[in-house]
């Protein structure tokens, strides 16, 4: 599988071994950087990374700063995008599951390395159940948007 991970100064660290972690897993990684520990704005990396999970060129992207929540907003502003900040892999699972979600945020400043692992693999391990849960998705197209 082809994913797109991406960091901020503060996710470095976290986003470091999340990319180690999916490479030991076969999985091919796209690294959008940023790779030095300057400081850098998290939406740059995360519009990097959304563009290359809308285009198709990656199945999935990881984001990571330190709360994970400016990823998970800055991710959101694309269309298609359903990033989600991930704290467990209970939450993992039921965003696949539930929400079809394409991109998994982590916060480096809130979780654990080991936490943060067992989430992205339950995310990648989990397929979109569909069904009732389509429509709720087709909500969430541009066109449908509010006002």
């Amino acid at each position: 599988m082809i994913i797109a991970i991406g960091s901020d100064h503060a996710g470095l660290p976290l986003k470091r071994a999340l990319s180690a972690a999916l490479d030991a897993a076969g999985h091919i990684v796209l690294d959008a950087g940023t790779n030095g520990e300057e400081s850098v704005d998290y939406p740059d990396f995360a519009h990097e990374v959304s563009a290359k999970v809308v285009s198709g060129e990656a199945r999935f992207g990881v984001l990571v700063c330190g709360s994970g929540i400016g990823m998970s907003i800055a991710a959101n502003r694309h269309a298609a995008i359903r990033a989600v900040n991930l704290h467990n892999s209970t939450e993992a699972r039921l965003t696949r599951a539930h929400n079809d979600a394409n991109i998994a945020c982590f916060g480096a400043r809130t979780l654990g390395v080991e936490v943060a692992l067992d989430a992205l693999a339950a995310f990648l391990a989990t397929e979109f159940e569909g069904g009732r849960h389509q429509g709720r998705i087709d909500k969430l197209s541009p066109d449908t948007a509010l006002a």
